[in-house]
């Protein structure tokens, strides 16, 4: 089950994204996505964007923001040209559920989302190292449309067009 995060979701958002942080780190060493989460952060995020919550019971178990401001990292040169792009940030899924197509649903859950906002497409970065996600996405139907370093971090762009 999906639904919207609203600010009581806060901490345990901020425990499911630093659990992720932690066994990424555990699995792959320290990096980028080492990085903890603060309830401060989490409820910024929640004011300028729509965070989406995967459900198990009433546990909160995945998440994804999608948001219309471009994040720091994403040079626009590099997607199709449309009107109104969204851009999927801070996707986590609980450790212990990760490969039982929790991650897929949230995908499709933000595009059903973005297809209402309206949007014409979703783009995303990974990291471009093992701890990254890219072929997750690809698997997912994003089509990756380019390759840079920012600020020292390997990245993969990746979008979606609706």
């Amino acid at each position: 089950m999906t639904r919207e995060a609203t600010e009581a979701d806060a901490p345990a958002l901020v425990a499911l994204r630093n659990a992720v942080a932690a066994r990424l780190t555990l699995d792959h060493g320290s990096g980028h996505w080492s990085h903890a989460v603060t309830e401060r952060s989490v409820l910024r995020g929640l004011e300028t964007s729509r965070v989406l919550l995967a459900l198990n019971s009433d546990a909160i178990v995945g998440t994804l923001r999608l948001a219309t401001r471009k994040p720091w990292a994403i040079d626009p040169s590099y997607f199709t040209s449309v009107k109104r792009a969204l851009y999927l940030l801070d996707m986590a899924v609980s450790p212990e559920m990760q490969g039982v197509g929790l991650g897929r649903q949230l995908l499709e859950e933000a595009e059903a989302v973005a297809r209402a906002w309206p949007a014409d497409s979703i783009r995303l970065d990974a990291y471009d190292a093992a701890a990254g996600a890219g072929a997750f996405y690809s698997k997912c139907g994003f089509r990756e449309v380019g390759r840079i370093v920012f600020r020292g971090v390997p990245l993969i762009y990746y979008e979606r067009l609706l």
